[in-house]
């Protein structure tokens, strides 16, 4: 398994229904939260070997007050920033960033003590992959 997969097992199961919370909140911030963004999310609740009981904890939107608080709970940095690189990427999956992405992002990665500058780049990292994979499209005639 790879470091940051690893960081995000080694969590407590409280740590992990905050990271997905996470998730949950950002995906549902536009005012549309679909089935397969929630489909998505629970395998990611699987996949991180959160209690199925617990499960139901994820989906329940809570305020942003309320998440950014759960979330000042993660204390591993590895997580954190990847917790900040799967939001970013999440953000940018509709192809719009949105102010209320944009400060909700910048308020998780403040809460889990992720300086707004590495937050910046970051976001400009994942803005590159995303660009990168865009050209390959079209370099390998995949459009």
């Amino acid at each position: 398994m790879d470091r940051q997969f690893d960081a995000i097992l080694s969590m407590s199961d409280d740590a992990k229904v905050a990271y997905l919370q996470a998730f949950t909140r950002l995906a549902s911030i536009d005012g549309k939260f679909d089935d397969s963004e929630k489909a998505y999310i629970k395998s990611l609740a699987e996949q991180y070997t959160v209690p199925t009981e617990r499960i139901s904890e994820i989906f329940k939107l809570e305020s942003d007050d309320e998440i950014i608080k759960s979330v000042s709970k993660i204390k591993n940095r590895r997580a954190a920033l990847e917790l900040i690189k799967e939001l970013c990427f999440l953000a940018h999956a509709d192809d719009e960033l949105s102010d209320k992405e944009t400060l909700f992002i910048g308020r998780i990665g403040q809460a889990m003590g992720v300086e707004l500058e590495k937050i910046e780049q970051i976001s400009n990292w994942v803005i590159d992959r995303i660009i990168s994979a865009e050209e390959a499209k079209v370099i390998f005639e995949e459009v």
